[in-house]
């Protein structure tokens, strides 16, 4: 029962996140006036095809580890546009429109998590409270003598070049999760901060976090641990609710997804520079993973784990790789500057290299994926 809840929920992970980032293509293409041939979600035999009025073929196919929108397009040697149709080619039309359209695909991604985070805090979600355990011995917040029951009520980033707090305004803290990220936002940015803090009995203090004595992002440690701020459990009945209207719940998604996004940077970003190791990288069956366990839990869980492979996914996207939008969006920058497109013949040549790099991605991240629930 496990692994069909699992396998459904990976498919429906792929489904819903590859759809609504082939739609953002469409509408794109669409809103532009470029007919789309086909839209299609998987690879190889079609399972289900098909034909609007608008002469768009839709298509369901066998393999669900992908999809693609295919445009009427000049450049692809195997189509003949007639004159008549060479309006609504995709190659015919401005360049902003070329990268508008290449460019929707990752951002409605990134719309996409903030619905879904929008839906979790309007229906409701339970909160735990931002109570701190005994930091481990030789933490950063051990040395600063944080202690076991004291609560973060607010919080404040500082300059590199300031040790005490701008001012005596704090940003709430409502729970541990918006603490959590707000932490890691901070960590990876190697920014130093200052917390309010509340004793068990109700008086209140603050301790300062300076960036020089932050722990450094490292393959081989868990900075959070370093840091030494870290949850206490509570029983379920002192938990909070974080219940907001659609519009406060759109804003504060926006925000968290915005947050989300600067920290999957830098830690993208710590591949180059070896502060992230490549062993963290993880391929369908961590997907498979996650997805089948988040869904157990609850819808809540399901749609937070949705959100945040979203955001993944419109990274991804916009990396500057050919065969990935981001590569399509740097040919468009070359255009913009240069005055001049890059020939077919040239992108054929990126595009083959692109394939390889992603190839061996994704073979490394299935590899990881090995090791993981395989080994011994």
């Amino acid at each position: 029962m496990q692994a069909l809840i699992t396998l459904a929920s990976f498919l429906a992970t792929l489904g819903i996140l590859v759809s609504f980032h082939e739609f953002g293509h469409f509408l794109a293409a669409r809103l532009c006036g470029v007919r789309v041939l086909r839209f299609a979600i998987g690879f190889g035999k079609p399972l289900f095809t098909h034909v609007a009025s608008n002469k768009t073929e839709w298509v369901i196919a066998s393999i669900p580890l992908g999809g693609y929108v295919k445009l009427l397009d000049g450049r692809d040697r195997q189509q003949a546009i007639a004159l008549a149709d060479e309006s609504e080619a995709f190659d015919h039309k401005p360049l902003w429109q070329h990268s508008l359209i290449v460019a929707a695909g990752p951002f409605a991604n990134f719309f996409l998590a903030v619905l879904l985070f929008a839906v979790i805090y309007v229906s409701g979600a339970p909160q735990l409270p931002a109570v701190l355990k005994m930091p481990p011995e030789n933490s950063v917040a051990a040395k600063l003598g944080v202690l076991e029951g004291d609560r973060v009520i607010g919080w404040q980033a500082l300059s590199n070049s300031n040790s005490v707090p701008l001012s005596s305004e704090f940003e709430p803290i409502s729970s541990w999760n918006a603490l959590r990220w707000t932490l890691l936002n901070a960590l990876t940015a190697e920014t130093g901060f200052a917390l309010e803090m509340q004793t068990p009995s109700g008086s209140r203090y603050i301790k300062t976090f300076l960036s020089k004595d932050l722990p450094q992002l490292s393959p081989e440690s868990d900075p959070m641990l370093a840091l030494g701020i870290l949850p206490k459990p509570v029983p379920l009945a002192e938990w909070t609710e974080l219940k907001l209207g659609p519009l406060d719940a759109i804003g504060f998604a926006s925000d968290r997804v915005w947050v989300i996004t600067k920290i999957s940077v830098r830690l993208m970003a710590g591949i180059f520079t070896g502060n992230t190791s490549l062993k963290q990288l993880g391929g369908p069956l961590s997907i498979a993973d996650m997805a089948g366990k988040s869904a157990q839990v609850g819808w809540q869980p399901f749609f937070a784990f949705l959100a945040l492979i979203s955001i993944s996914i419109g990274l991804l996207n916009l990396l500057p790789f050919p065969m990935l939008d981001g590569g399509q969006l740097l040919y468009d920058a070359w255009e913009l500057v240069a005055g001049k497109r890059i020939s077919v013949s040239i992108q054929e040549q990126f595009q083959k290299v692109g394939f390889l790099l992603l190839i061996s991605l994704s073979l490394l991240a299935l590899f990881n994926d090995l090791q993981r629930y395989l080994s011994p």
